[in-house]
């Protein structure tokens, strides 16, 4: 197959490339986003010289563009998971998550059924979403696959409204869709202005650590290779039509992972415990903070046999340890200086 996977250069894209790369090698994986500041060649260098790998510099807001990489490279299969991802740019910047979200899903779609025409069969088009669709939960509950959506910011807006039109090309044209909503992730290659990244560097830094409100906002966090895992057994498993939520079991309130976060620094940089926690400063809260999101995975364990394969704590850890062991990637991608990496790989090509 020819498996277009788009945001591949991001944080969790990259992780699926990889997977993809390396678990499919019959397939030809191509990846394409348009590098903006959360896009970074880098975090894919290890597998850019494999035999079925390309990768392509285009904007999914470009619906012409679009129609060319799938005459191209002739698409079988789409991973979508190209995204503005970032709750606090949206609020301050919401149009772009309109245009990259919503409108650059609906080109994906659109190149996508023009190019397989009425022929669906071994094709699919898998959209990869987020749990924020859903809105905010109280203290009890958890979000499952027939949760009516109720998002609350603009950034989950885009996502829901993305959702509702991959839906509607399923109904519509009996497109061979499949979707999946997942938790927060973190692990390697995220890039720092998310809260877990961004607080290690505070920490090495010896900066403030800001955290909203009074930090008993509840997220569930899933590894974000346990998310590369999950997407691989969707794409080749799932149901057309269905839709997985994939989730780490794992909800933890901010001040209580933050509070984690630190004692696990303290230790990898033998300092004196509680020296990393004198740095929390609670902040103004974000404009409209949903409370709490938690995931009911059974469906994708129970159909596809997915589960998370590592605790929060190991995750975690691994994720302070490759951050420390990284510093490099971390400047890089801190001043901006990432951004060149393209342009010495793939300028003159």
């Amino acid at each position: 197959m020819n498996i277009l996977i788009t945001g591949g250069a991001g944080f969790i894209g990259s992780h699926v490339v990889r997977t993809f790369v390396t678990q499919r090698p019959k397939d030809h994986i191509i990846n394409l986003d348009c590098l903006t500041y959360a896009g970074n060649l880098e975090n894919i260098a290890d597998i850019e010289g494999a035999s079925n790998y390309s990768f392509e510099k285009e904007d999914i807001q470009d619906l012409e563009s679009m129609r060319g990489v799938f005459k191209k490279y002739d698409i079988d299969a789409v991973v979508h998971l190209a995204a503005e991802s970032h709750v606090d740019r949206s609020i301050s910047d919401p149009l772009i998550f309109v245009k990259t979200n919503v409108l650059g899903t609906a080109n994906l779609l659109q190149a996508a059924k023009e190019h397989w025409g009425d022929d669906f069969s071994d094709k699919r088009f898998y959209h990869v979403s987020t749990d924020e669709v859903y809105g905010s939960l109280g203290d009890t509950g958890f979000f499952r696959e027939d949760t009516p959506y109720d998002p609350k910011s603009p950034y989950s807006a885009s996502k829901a409204s993305s959702d509702h039109f991959v839906r509607a090309w399923g109904h519509t044209y009996g497109f061979p869709i499949v979707i999946s909503n997942c938790s927060n992730n973190y692990g390697p290659y995220q890039f720092p202005e998310k809260l877990i990244p961004l607080f290690i560097r505070n920490i090495i830094e010896k900066k403030p650590l800001p955290v909203y409100g009074s930090g008993k906002n509840v997220r569930d966090w899933l590894y974000v290779e346990d998310h590369a895992e999950a997407i691989l057994k969707v794409f080749q498993n799932g149901e057309l039509g269905e839709t997985y939520n994939i989730g780490g079991h794992n909800e933890w309130k901010n001040i209580d992972l933050v509070k984690l976060l630190c004692n696990l620094m303290d230790k990898k940089l033998d300092r004196p415990t509680g020296t990393s926690s004198e740095l929390i400063q609670f902040v103004k809260d974000r404009a409209g903070h949903d409370h709490r999101y938690a995931i009911d995975a059974r469906k994708i364990e129970l159909a596809l046999g997915w589960r998370p394969s590592v605790t929060f704590e190991e995750g975690l850890s691994e994720t302070i340890d490759w951050y420390l062991s990284h510093s490099d990637w971390l400047d890089s991608v801190s001043s901006g200086a990432y951004q060149e990496y393209y342009e010495k790989q793939y300028g003159n090509s």
